[in-house]
C-alpha cells in the first residue's frame, strides 16, 4: 500500500526552516492532554518546490520596494525644476547715457522714475505727460527716439494725481488730484515747458466732485464726472473757469459713480461710463441726453469716441470692448480676448486700430475692420492703468503704456513692438 501511494503522490519535502524544534515537540508530547486515543495513520509523502517559488517572489518584492527614501530637499529640487527666474534677454544700450536698459522702456539712469503707480497718461504732438500717486507730473519728449525726461512739475497735487488729459492741439492740459483740486496747464510755445494757467475752485469743487477728465480738441472746454453720476462741463476760455453745463444720469444725488468720460473731436457729444455698467451720450448743442446704451452689466472704466465720431467704444470689468454706432445708438459688436478688467482704451489717429490695457498687464491692438486682435504684449504681470497712442508723425504708429510697474513702455508699429 505504501508503495502504491508513493507512486501516486510526489514526495513532500519540507526544509529545515519550516520544521518545529525538538524541544517544542517534546513539550507538546508531555503536557498536551490525551483527549483522543492515539491514532496511527500512514500518510503518503509529498514533494513540492516551495523554496524556489518563494525565492522568485522575494526577489520581485526587493526590486519593487525603494532602497532609500528621497529626502525633502531632493523632492523640492524636483518640484522646482524649470521654475527658476528667467534671464532678461530683451536688453539694449541707452542712446542717451550708454547704460543697458530694457527694450521699449525708459532708461532709469537718465531720469528719476515715478515713485508710485502711474494712473494716467496724456499725449500731445511732442510730449507724453504722466501722472501718478506722487505729487509730481512728468513730461517726456516724444520727438526724441530715447524719450528723455524734459520737465518735472513738482507739487502739482499734494495727495497725488489720478487723471490727466490734454487737448489734441497740444497747447492745454488738465489734471485732477485726490484732494479734489483740478488744475489747468498751458504750454509755452517758446520754451516748450508747461505752467499753471488756472485752477477750478469754489464750493462745488471738493473730493469726489471731480473724477474723470476730458478736454475738447482746442482746449476750450473740460468735461468731468462726479461720484453721484453727474457730468459737468467747464468753460476754460473764460478766466473765471465757470461751469456751463451739468448733466444728470439719475435722480438728483443718487446716480451711479461716473468712472470715465470723453468728448467727441467735433465737440458735439459727451459720453460717460458708470459703475453700474451704464453708458450715456449727451448732445452738447441741446444739453440733453441722446442715448442710454446697453450691453455692459459691470462697471465701465473707459469710453472713447472714434476719430470720425461715428463709433463709441466702451470697456470695463466685463473684460470685453463694446462698440456702438453713433448714428442710431445701436450695439454693433464686441471685441473679446481680455481675461481681466480693461482699464483704458484709445483709438489710433486713422481709426483703424483700437488699443486696450487690462489689469493682468496685457495690452492688445485690435483691428476694427476685421474685429480681431492683431497684437498682444505682456512684458509685465502688473496692472496697466493707462494706454495711449502717440500722434502719428511718420509712416509708423507708436503707443505708450503705464501702470503699477511705475514705468513707461513704448511700442512701435500697430502690429509689433
Amino acid at each position: 500500500m505504501a508503495a502504491i501511494s508513493a507512486t501516486l503522490l510526489p514526495r513532500m519535502f519540507l526544509p529545515t526552516a519550516f520544521s518545529a524544534p525538538r524541544w517544542a515537540t517534546y513539550y507538546t508530547q508531555m503536557f498536551a492532554p490525551r483527549i483522543l486515543p492515539s491514532l496511527s495513520i500512514a500518510l503518503p509523502s509529498i514533494t513540492l518546490g516551495i523554496p524556489a517559488l518563494l525565492g522568485d517572489i522575494w526577489e520581485s518584492v526587493l526590486r519593487a520596494a525603494p532602497k532609500k527614501k528621497p529626502s525633502h530637499s531632493r523632492r523640492r529640487h524636483k518640484q522646482m525644476a524649470g521654475k527658476a527666474l528667467k534671464d532678461v534677454n530683451n536688453l539694449c544700450k541707452c542712446p542717451g547715457c550708454g547704460q543697458p536698459k530694457r527694450t521699449h522702456r525708459l532708461c532709469q539712469d537718465c531720469h528719476a522714475a515715478h515713485i508710485a503707480d502711474i494712473f494716467s497718461l496724456a499725449t500731445t504732438p511732442r510730449a507724453v505727460l504722466s501722472a501718478s500717486g506722487s505729487s509730481t507730473i512728468h513730461v517726456h519728449d516724444s520727438s526724441d527716439p530715447s524719450f528723455p525726461l524734459k520737465q518735472s512739475i513738482s507739487d502739482a497735487h499734494k495727495l497725488g494725481c489720478h487723471h490727466i488729459c490734454a487737448s489734441r492741439n497740444g497747447r492745454f492740459a488738465a489734471s485732477a488730484g485726490f484732494g479734489g483740486e483740478v488744475k489747468i496747464w498751458a504750454l509755452n510755445q517758446d520754451t516748450g515747458e508747461w505752467s499753471l494757467k488756472g485752477e477750478i475752485s469754489g464750493p462745488s469743487v471738493k473730493p469726489g466732485e471731480v473724477w474723470a477728465l476730458a478736454l475738447s480738441e482746442d482746449g476750450s472746454y473740460l468735461a468731468s464726472t462726479t461720484n453721484d453720476g453727474r457730468l459737468n462741463v467747464w468753460d476754460l476760455v473764460d478766466k473765471s473757469l465757470p461751469k456751463i453745463r451739468e448733466y444728470e444720469t439719475g435722480s438728483a444725488g443718487s446716480g451711479s459713480f461716473g468712472m470715465c468720460v470723453d468728448l467727441s473731436r467735433d465737440g458735439r457729444y459727451t459720453a460717460s461710463g458708470h459703475e453700474n455698467g451704464s453708458v450715456y451720450i449727451f448732445n452738447n448743442d441741446t444739453g440733453r441726453i441722446l442715448y442710454s446704451l446697453p450691453g455692459l452689466a459691470k462697471p465701465v472704466r473707459a469710453v472713447a469716441f472714434s476719430p470720425g465720431n461715428s463709433r463709441l467704444a466702451a470697456a470695463g470689468d466685463a473684460g470685453i470692448i463694446a462698440l456702438y454706432d453713433m448714428k442710431h445708438g445701436e450695439h454693433i459688436g464686441n471685441l473679446t480676448g481680455h481675461s481681466s478688467w480693461i482699464n483704458s482704451i484709445d483709438w489710433s489717429d486713422t481709426g483703424e486700430y483700437l488699443l486696450s490695457g487690462s489689469m493682468d498687464g496685457k495690452v492688445k491692438v485690435w483691428s476694427i475692420e476685421r474685429s480681431v486682435c492683431v497684437a498682444t504684449h505682456s512684458e509685465t504681470d502688473k496692472a496697466l492703468w493707462a494706454v495711449r497712442w502717440l500722434p502719428k508723425t511718420g509712416r509708423s504708429e507708436m503707443f505708450c503704456t503705464a501702470g503699477a510697474n511705475r514705468s513707461l513702455s513704448f511700442y512701435r508699429e500697430a502690429t509689433g513692438g
